[in-house]
């Protein structure tokens, strides 16, 4: 069943970038005819009912140049329009109490607070 629902498409690289509450997946993966193309994810948590909610973008090779002038555009009118602030996270010094308890948020599993 996995190579059904796979269609052919090998992940050949992955990153993963969390950025908040939410976490984004960049996958390069190849066709059947061995073309890379990459799939970009938003994950975030519904915090109603704790199910993730995703949002998948495809991007193909041929439009890598005109994608990333577009985004280049947008980002770039954002910061001399608006302050832009980017949450960097710090890993939490670890306690005792934390040492003997279960982390439930996904979030924290890292050992970084969020």
């Amino acid at each position: 069943m996995g190579d059904f629902e796979n269609n052919g498409r090998e992940e050949v690289f992955s990153k993963r970038v969390r950025a908040g509450r939410r976490t984004y997946f960049f996958d390069v993966k190849a066709t059947r005819a061995n073309d890379y193309y990459v799939t970009i994810t938003e994950s975030k948590r519904r915090f109603e009912d704790g199910q993730f909610i995703k949002h998948k973008i495809f991007l193909y090779k041929e439009d890598f140049e005109k994608f990333t002038e577009g985004l280049t555009d947008v980002v770039d009118f954002i910061k001399e329009n608006q302050e832009v602030v980017e949450k960097r996270f710090v890993p939490r010094e670890q306690t005792e109490e934390d040492s003997d308890s279960t982390i439930e948020n996904e979030d924290s599993s890292d050992g970084f607070s969020y």
